[in-house]
């Protein structure tokens, strides 16, 4: 099995491109999910309540995510260093998960996962893939997508601006798959490399 890790910028659509490789016969990790997951475990929520007080706790005793979003998303000074603490108490525990998954499909005969993961080089998650995937878009085709998502300009930048920048994504990248075009021409570069992808090797 080979895991295939997707960079890009932010709302640069590699969701599609996950899901494209997913109708190929791919499994998809999607560390927002696992994230969402990390975030209702006891420990993880114990911990950030005691960082951030009943501010982030919701009604249901669960993280609220809106509120804490507001605070880790913040402008700097105090945005950086709360999403620093976020990441410290979610990471290893969002990486525990993804692992596990990875190798439960590999024992399973999975042929390719696909790791979608915003924060991948921060946190280390790249470590876990065999390749990388750029998926490149235009910075002002980026905005009008995060827009049609309801986010404000600055809440683009502010996201944006909390993961590495896309030039550094790029050269870390195995292969470019440019998404500025429709549907049926991203479909086409991933039959490509899908097929690149499980080609056994000499």
């Amino acid at each position: 099995m080979k895991i295939l890790g997707l960079l890009g910028g932010v709302a640069s659509g590699k969701s599609t491109v996950a899901e494209l490789f997913r109708q190929r016969g791919a499994v998809v990790l999607d560390a927002d999910k696992a994230g969402h997951e990390v975030l209702r475990m006891p420990a993880v929520r114990a911990a950030i309540g005691g960082r951030w007080g009943s501010a982030v706790i919701g009604a249901d005793g669960e993280i609220d995510r809106a509120a804490l979003a507001r605070i880790v998303f913040a402008p700097p000074p105090d945005g950086p260093r709360e999403l620093a603490e976020l990441e410290r108490i979610t990471h290893p525990e969002i990486r525990k998960r993804l692992k596990t998954e990875a190798e439960a499909l590999a024992r399973q005969g999975t042929p390719l996962v696909v790791l979608d993961a915003p924060v991948m080089l921060k946190a280390g998650w790249d470590k876990l893939c065999d390749a990388l995937a750029f998926v490149d878009c235009p910075a002002e085709q980026r905005l009008a997508r995060a827009k049609e998502r309801g986010w404000s300009e600055a809440e683009f930048q502010r996201r944006e601006g909390a993961q590495e920048p896309v030039e550094e994504k790029r050269r870390l990248a195995d292969f470019v798959l440019d998404n500025s075009g429709d549907v049926s021409y991203i479909r086409t570069q991933v039959e490509r490399r899908w097929q690149a992808l499980l080609k056994p090797e000499a």
